[in-house]
């Protein structure tokens, strides 16, 4: 099967695979470069991650990356992001087109494909009011509710799962874990519900090490500048506590380190969620060897609430749950190593790309 993969990023990301891309001379160095940062790992196929010679990664959106291959293919240097990724599928013969990008790269670029191209899908596990995948041969994700709306609009849709990234491993054996509670993601006001658990956990930072990496919001940022201090836009500030105790956001190996360095790994899904829960932040949570404590929902089948992970239904519970953790040190650290197992055992690398195989086989 040749594969083809395509990704998207954070914005936030960019400057963190410039500086660490500062030594490629070439598109397959870069793209070596970011594979072993292993920011987004648990989604990448068994092949990207071996290079196998007949698969093919690239960031469709990030122009640099995609200039540097069209330059080494001799492509008038006018060329957008979406010609040089048809480019791309022609010049690998792709037979199978992988897209973790479709809001940019929808059924409009699909309807494009060159002939080589047998079977297409796209990974999305969000809302997409107004997006249109229905040209994609499957739509997947691991969130049951999104996946039967996805069929309602008359779209194939299929279940399909992240998976634990065996990088992890080492990171998981790790035992000097000096900080109690770690949270990493996004941060907006308009995230109601996690920024009430943020808000309260925070609260706890005169009693443990709490330690928040958020990437915040251009609003919050320019909220809490020394020129939006001076603007009526204290409703998108973090509160005090929060602020005290947050630093910069962190991805790659750097964000494995300091899940290394957690005991506690909080999680929270994002208001859109909805019920369905599993993340890819559940994944490198517990793959880390951290317990992790998440907001209460619908998760994947083995990871269990009470087993290999704790849940929690409010902002109080929250925080009475890591207590009890911090309390009981034991028991914390044999449900934080059910969770490594869990993941190790039932979400696989050779598991993914078997189930992947199988979707294939089933269009």
């Amino acid at each position: 099967m040749r594969l083809f993969q395509n990704v998207g990023l954070y914005p936030s990301y960019f400057p963190r695979l410039a500086m660490l891309s500062k030594g490629s001379r070439d598109f397959s160095s870069y793209i070596q470069t970011f594979l072993d940062d292993r920011f987004g790992a648990p989604h990448y196929l068994t092949p990207v991650l071996s290079r196998d010679p007949e698969s093919f990664f690239t960031i469709g959106d990030y122009s640099d990356i995609q200039r540097m291959w069209a330059r080494e293919q001799g492509m008038r240097s006018k060329a957008d992001n979406e010609e040089i990724l048809l480019a791309q599928i022609e010049h690998q013969r792709s037979e199978v087109f992988y897209n973790m990008d479709p809001m940019r790269f929808g059924s409009q670029f699909v309807r494009r494909l060159p002939g080589c191209v047998k079977r297409s899908i796209a990974w999305r596990a969000a809302p997409s009011p107004g997006a249109d995948f229905g040209a994609y041969d499957r739509i997947v994700c691991n969130f049951p509710t999104i996946l039967q709306h996805y069929k309602s609009l008359g779209w194939k849709a299929a279940y399909f799962s992240p998976a634990h990234d065996p990088e992890l491993d080492a990171y998981a054996s790790n035992t000097e874990r000096p900080i109690d509670v770690l949270f990493v993601g996004g941060y907006s006001r308009h995230h109601k519900r996690r920024a009430s658990i943020l808000d309260a956990v925070s609260e706890l930072r005169g009693q443990v090490r709490v330690d928040f990496r958020l990437d915040r919001s251009r609003l919050t940022r320019l909220a809490e500048s020394a020129l939006g201090k001076m603007l009526p836009l204290a409703a998108h500030r973090r509160p005090k506590d929060i602020s005290a105790v947050s630093g910069e956001p962190v991805f790659g190996r750097s964000l494995y380190k300091l899940l290394s360095q957690s005991k506690i790994v909080l999680n929270g899904a994002v208001d859109m969620a909805g019920e369905d829960r599993g993340n890819m932040r559940c994944f490198e949570a517990m793959g880390s060897g951290a317990l992790m404590i998440s907001d209460d929902g619908r998760y994947p089948e083995h990871m269990i609430d009470g087993t290999n992970f704790r849940a929690y239904k409010s902002a109080s519970q929250a925080v009475d749950q890591i207590r009890r953790a911090i309390d009981s040190p034991e028991e914390r650290r044999v449900m934080a190593a059910r969770g490594h197992e869990a993941l190790s055992l039932h979400y696989s690398k050779a598991m993914q790309w078997k189930r992947f195989q199988q979707l294939i086989s089933e269009i």
